[in-house]
Formats: structure tokens, sequence, C-alpha cells
């Protein structure tokens, strides 16, 4: 694996299978009881210039189960709210602390910080990418289908950073994936330009939701404004009306259609409550296997 966790465009297949071949070990030894090989004592600073639930809950009950200790970071406590430069806090919390996870708006700041932090940086979210609700997502489409190489993967909604990261994700490891946007909401060019590499993988990207979730494995979706978008809430609405999860989309889909939620979820919107709750052990296996894939990756990055 790579020294960072900055965006899965930077890992290979190889690397994806080894993170979530140790979190499926993590994870047994965390339910049989019994404690992982990990050194004592790291610290993990965890950054958050935006609002989170399962990313902050889930790194800091990672590190404390792994033996070591997560210390919470937002503008409003630390100097970056007071201009103290990316560089300077990466030089800084390098002398501190073990390894850092941020979760912000610009993916040049997660990059800036791995350049300047001697220690492991692990991207929790940016509008670019969010590399760890992917993994999560791979790791249990794997749990529940038993393989991830030939599916058939679908996203239905806005080409944000979930969507970035999944089709890049899902390509590397041998998964056809169908991305449904409106016009105007696509994807990163940065991302498609990859997908027109890929050989051994379907890439499709449509207007139409009916075609992507034709005949797909799992279908995924995620809230029509993200956080910064607040604003825009009404409009995108209007914009997204036709791109709605429900009984008549999933009937389109494979009888054993999985459904994948990155949450918080938007009941009525983005996904029927109906389909939601059809839908729930597998949505909330998803949020519980952030822990577990966030975990194997400070394992791997930490451990040495």
């Amino acid at each position: 694996m790579t020294k960072h966790l900055l965006k899965l465009l930077d890992l290979t297949e190889s690397d994806i299978l080894n993170i979530l071949d140790t979190a499926d070990q993590l994870k047994s030894e965390l339910k049989s009881g019994k404690p992982h090989d990990f050194p004592p004592g790291k610290t993990l600073a965890m950054i958050f210039e935006k609002n989170s639930t399962r990313t902050r809950v889930s790194f800091e009950v990672g590190i404390f189960q792994l033996g070591g200790h997560g210390l919470f970071l937002t503008s409003g406590d630390s100097q970056i709210g007071r201009g103290e430069s990316i560089a300077d806090t990466a030089r800084v919390l390098s002398r501190y602390c073990d390894c850092i996870m941020i979760r912000t708006y610009s993916q040049d700041t997660v990059e800036a910080l791995a350049e300047y932090a001697t220690i492991p940086v692990i991207n929790g979210l940016t509008d670019f990418a969010h590399p760890c609700q992917i993994l999560g997502d791979l790791m249990t489409i794997r749990e529940h289908k038993g393989k991830l190489r030939g599916l058939k993967v679908s996203f239905i909604g806005d080409g944000n950073n979930v969507a970035n990261s999944l089709i890049v994700g899902c390509l590397k490891c041998g998964i056809d994936i169908a991305i449904a946007s409106p016009a105007g909401s696509e994807p990163d060019v940065r991302v498609l330009d990859f997908a027109k590499t890929v050989t051994d993988a379907k890439f499709t990207l449509t207007t139409d939701p009916k075609e992507a979730a034709k005949d797909s494995d799992v279908i995924f979706t995620d809230v029509w404004a993200s956080m910064g978008q607040e604003s825009e809430a009404a409009e995108r609405r209007k914009i997204f009306a036709g791109y709605q999860v429900n009984d008549s989309l999933m009937a389109l889909a494979k009888p054993d259609c999985m459904v994948q939620h990155c949450l918080p979820a938007h009941k009525g919107e983005e996904i029927t409550e109906a389909v939601f709750e059809a839908h729930a052990e597998e949505i909330f296996d998803e949020a519980e296997n952030r822990l577990h894939v966030q975990k194997a990756v400070m394992y791997l990055l930490m451990r040495g």
C-alpha cells in the first residue's frame, strides 16, 4: 500500500484487496474478542472542517479498538481556523502524532497535507473523493455477494465524491458500473478520463436511471444536495426528481439486487422509505463496515 490514502486512483486492485482482507481479519477478531496485533499507544489526529457522524465515530472508535487514541480537531478549536497554513499544520502534527485523518472540502488540502506530513494522511472525505466510504462499500458487497469481479453496480443520482470514488473502486476491482446523472451533474472529468483507460470492466454514463439499473447486482444512491449545497436543495430536488430509487426502478435490477446508501438518507427524495427499509440490513452493514475498513487502513499505514 502507498504511504497515504488520499484517493482510490492512487491504489492498485491488489492494494484494495489487501485492505479488504485486513478488514475482514480485524472484523473477525473484534467479533470473537481476539486482541488486534497492533502497537499500543498510536495517536490519530482527526481534522474536521465538515460535519460528521459515521466518519468521526468510526475513526475514533477504530483507533481506540486498535489500542490507540484519537484527537478531535476542528477549525474552531485549532490554529487552522486562525490561518495557520496546511504545511505548518502537517509538520506540527507529524511531531506529535502517528497519523492524520482529515475531512474537508478541497482535495488540494488533503494532497498538500500529505506533501508536508512525515506521517500517513487519510482522506476522510473531500468534495472530490470519499475513499473510505467506497472501501466499506466494496467490503459489504463482497460479504453479501461472495465476490467483486463480474458484478454490475449502478449509481443513481449526483455525480459527486461518492460517485467519483465508486467508479474508480469498482473498475479497479473488475466490476461493471453504470452512472445515471442529470446533464450537468456528471462525475469529475479526471474520473471519466480514468474510466476510458479500463479494459476489463465496463463503464456506462447515462442520463437514464432505467438504463443504469437494468440487471444490476447493487444499486447505490446518495443525497441530492451534499454538504455545502444546502442553499440549492429546492432547485436540486426538481433536477433530480426522476432519479429516485423506488420499487419500479428496483424491478429492473436482478431479483437479489442489494441497495447501498452512504447515509444520511433523505427518505422520500433519493430513495423511498419502502426500498430503504427493505434493504436496511445491507445499508447498516455498509455503515458498520466503515469501522472495519478504516481500522484496516490505519493498521496497514501505522503498523510499520
